[in-house]
């Protein structure tokens, strides 16, 4: 007796069902392992951009500077008092600092005016 002939479809089929059931391979086009590099890219970054973030959240306070406190003289201007306080420095720059510490909207003093003045370091 002769066996009977086997079709393509029933051989694999047999050869299949005889075989261990292990998982199949995991195979990965080119396009998917494009997928996954920038996946991982994509997370690795995030994380860096993270770290960087919690590290900058709390910049170091500064120190608030020193500070004095004077009361406006007869003749005496922003100027005088600048260059009093400062003599190393350009008068226009302590200035610019005395009118922000005092909320000052121009140059003009009154006597017996109260100033926060910044005291030299």
């Amino acid at each position: 007796m002769t066996q009977p002939q086997m079709t393509q479809p029933q051989m694999t089929r047999s050869a299949t069902t005889n075989s261990h059931s292990s998982p199949p391979a995991v195979h990965l086009t080119r396009r998917g392992r494009i997928l996954l590099l920038a996946v991982l890219v994509s997370v690795l970054f995030g994380a860096f951009s993270l770290g960087r973030a919690g590290s900058q959240a709390a910049p170091q306070a500064q120190p608030a500077p020193a500070l004095q406190q004077m009361t406006v003289q007869p003749g005496e201007s922003l100027w005088t008092v600048a260059e009093r306080i400062a003599p190393d420095n350009d008068p226009r720059e302590v200035i610019a600092q005395i009118q922000r510490l005092n909320d000052l909207s121009d140059s003009t003093l009154r006597i017996g005016q109260q100033l926060l003045l910044p005291v030299p370091a």
